[in-house]
């Protein structure tokens, strides 16, 4: 079989054209950054509690013999608490914002920030204990991370604040096939859920209200063309080809 030089040169250059020209525009984060001088970092973000928000709530004060009755020992088959939480009892929002609270009784909770919590707790601890001090914490703060990114997974947060980029760092960032100016962002707020979309390419995102990530947050990544692409012809396709060209390379170099 005659080998054409010519079709092999424009084999070879619609190869280079194909796996060589990705624009700069679908790949890189933040590009209009070097043309901004501030930001707004007094935005100081703040969890809302909700529903099904596992909270560990400790009491204190002077006397510690006088906060016992509030800081219960947990009750076994509750709640299992990993080995960096206290062994306190727990306390699950209902779904009309409340939990029951040692002494006190019922106290809702839900729809307030953390401070909000901590001082609505402090004003009804302060009937029975004098100026007491109150830690809460969300246990079970989590985001989702789905599509398009390295390690997909649901991701337990420590310190109940974390951005959408350091989310996204956590599951590894996304794969080349993720759409980068198109990220979907679901949050649920009082049984009520909203969606938004993030164009990740533009500096814009840092002022974005939705920049802080809210527990149980949402984050699809979706599939770009080029993934849409390979899925239908399949996904050697392109490892196919790169060794197909490498043959017609080393082919061309004998002939000459």
């Amino acid at each position: 079989m005659k080998f054409s030089t010519k079709a092999a040169f424009l084999y070879l250059f619609a190869s280079f054209f194909l796996f060589s020209c990705v624009s700069r525009k679908k790949l890189v984060y933040l590009q209009d950054i070097d043309n901004q001088k501030n930001y707004d970092s007094s935005l100081r973000y703040e969890p809302t509690l909700q529903p099904d928000d596992l909270l560990n709530v400790i009491v204190s004060a002077e006397n510690p013999e006088v906060t016992v009755p509030f800081n219960l020992p947990q009750i076994q088959g509750n709640y299992q608490l990993n080995e960096n939480q206290s062994n306190i009892k727990t306390y699950l929002i209902d779904n009309d914002g409340f939990i029951e609270f040692p002494v006190i009784g019922k106290v809702k909770l839900g729809g307030l920030t953390r401070s909000q919590a901590i001082s609505t707790l402090a004003d009804k601890v302060s009937f029975y204990i004098k100026n007491p001090s109150i830690n809460l914490r969300i246990l079970n703060y989590k985001i989702s991370i789905l599509g398009q990114v390295s390690k997909p997974g649901s991701y337990t947060i420590p310190s109940e604040r974390i951005t959408i980029l350091e989310a996204l760092s956590l599951s590894g960032d996304l794969t080349l096939y993720g759409k980068r100016n198109n990220i979907l962002l679901i949050h649920e707020e009082e049984g009520k859920k909203t969606y938004t979309r993030i164009d990740l390419t533009k500096v814009d995102i840092l002022n974005l209200e939705n920049y802080y990530l809210a527990q149980n947050d949402i984050i699809y990544v979706e599939p770009n063309k080029t993934a849409i692409n390979s899925s239908a012809v399949g996904p050697n396709t392109a490892l196919y080809l790169s060794g197909l060209t490498v043959i017609l390379s080393l082919i061309l170099v004998l002939k000459n």
